[in-house]
């Protein structure tokens, strides 16, 4: 697939919105708001029900939101669940450390961006 086709792919799903289950559910996350170095994929498959599976995407060295392999990679995952619908915030909602796995306390020592501001606006929290 071409460089930029993935990623048009992916965003053409997402524009179509809510078309039943099973859904997938897309979420970037990085050191601050401008390069996602991790992606998590959910497929949740009916209305009420846990996710059935998660698969992550890890990257240092290039924003995992634009890279056509992880892309690529993405579509298969979804297009195997037979998944009908992608649900993906607009922006980076988050560090890509896990409390509790890689760093203990309620803020990351690694992403001081994310300290004390809301991960779904970006603003800081009063």
């Amino acid at each position: 697939m071409l460089k930029g086709q993935a990623v048009k792919r992916l965003g053409k799903k997402v524009k179509k919105g809510f078309r039943g289950y099973p859904m997938a559910t897309i979420a970037f996350y990085g050191p601050d708001n401008r390069k996602a170095t991790k992606v998590a994929v959910a497929i949740v498959p009916a209305a009420e029900q846990e996710p059935v599976d998660l698969r992550r995407w890890l990257s240092d060295d290039h924003d995992v939101r634009t890279d056509p392999q992880t892309i690529t990679e993405i579509l298969a995952f979804i297009g195997e669940a037979g998944v009908k619908s992608v649900v993906m915030p607009g922006r980076i909602i988050g560090c890509p450390h896990e409390e509790g796995i890689d760093y203990e306390g309620q803020t990351c020592p690694k992403c001081t961006y994310w300290a004390g501001r809301d991960r779904w606006t970006g603003e800081m929290i009063h």
